[in-house]
């Protein structure tokens, strides 16, 4: 079911499979999902949910996420449709919904240097702010500027990098529950074929280790501090242990992969036991790094 709502060019989408937009292909459903265009759309969305009265959930590109199958209650906002990239001399302002891939595109195509290690990350501009993504010895936190936030209050504010309490895939938003509308990056002019080599380079270096072929939830672990999370797990005797359609990577052991129609249930069992069986072995806690929403299923999802 599908309702517009009044004086608005906004359309609802009412018990909307996640498993549509997530990554592992799996996830139950929303109660209500949205898609705005822009910050007057979202700010519309905003105020219908406080009036009734609904739980609000934000999600961008949906790569670092597990929905669980019980589904999200209230009114989800996916923020992909705001992907305005602006490029002014050697600062980059993106929308939320912005893939971060094609902000570092913009930066590459603007002779800029300073976002190359986000070329193969999959996420949007507020997830990875969100998380402080980062690889390769880059971080979103190293090139932060500023960023346009909307507190859960629904009011806009535009907050420096210096307030955005940014540690190893953290910010304070993960505190405050609401939601960046946009970001500007500080990079600095540099020379393209540079840029683009270190980019090709990132690139081949994350196709050779990680298993880009199947659906995933990217690195599902942060790394605990003097450990790597894949040997850990190798060295646990999990890699390749499958449970129902996941399995952890026979590529990287720090991913784990849809491989036969896996449910989030699934997925969660599979972070369990690892977390389990690396605490047993080696008193070491791994702590997820994907983020997890949603309600645990009532029953078994039917395969």
């Amino acid at each position: 079911m599908i309702e517009q709502l009044t004086d608005s060019d906004i359309k609802i989408k009412y018990h909307e499979p996640l498993s549509k937009y997530t990554f592992t292909k799996t996830g139950g459903p929303a109660d209500m999902v949205a898609f705005p265009k822009d910050k007057a759309e979202l700010v519309t969305l905003l105020q219908f949910a406080k009036a009734k009265a609904l739980p609000l959930t934000f999600i961008g590109n949906a790569s670092n996420l597990i929905v669980q199958d019980g589904g999200v209650r209230g009114l989800t906002i996916i923020t992909t449709a705001m992907r305005q990239i602006t490029v002014q001399e050697t600062t980059i302002t993106a929308q939320a919904g912005a893939a971060i891939i094609d902000v570092a595109k913009a930066a590459l195509a603007a002779g800029l240097t300073g976002l190359e290690f986000a070329a193969g990350i999959p996420g949007s501009i507020g997830g990875a702010v969100y998380m402080n993504a980062g690889a390769y010895d880059g971080e979103v936190s190293d090139v932060a500027q500023s960023y346009d936030y909307l507190t859960a209050a629904g009011e806009l504010v535009t907050l420096s990098g210096a307030q955005m309490g940014f540690a190893y895939r953290h910010s304070a938003i993960q505190e405050n529950h609401g939601l960046v509308i946009a970001a500007t990056f500080q990079l600095k002019l540099g020379d393209k074929a540079a840029i683009k080599a270190k980019m090709s380079e990132f690139n081949a270096r994350r196709a050779a280790k990680q298993p880009l072929e199947f659906p995933s939830c990217g690195s599902v672990f942060k790394r605990p501090k003097g450990h790597f999370v894949g040997p850990l797990i190798q060295e646990a005797g999990l890699q390749g242990k499958i449970i129902g359609g996941a399995q952890i990577s026979m590529k990287h052991a720090g991913f784990i992969v849809n491989i036969n129609q896996a449910t989030a249930t699934d997925y969660m069992a599979m972070i369990r036991l690892i977390q389990k069986t690396v605490f047993d072995k080696f008193k070491i806690h791994l702590e997820p790094e994907v983020r997890i929403i949603g309600a645990a299923a009532t029953k078994t999802p039917t395969k």
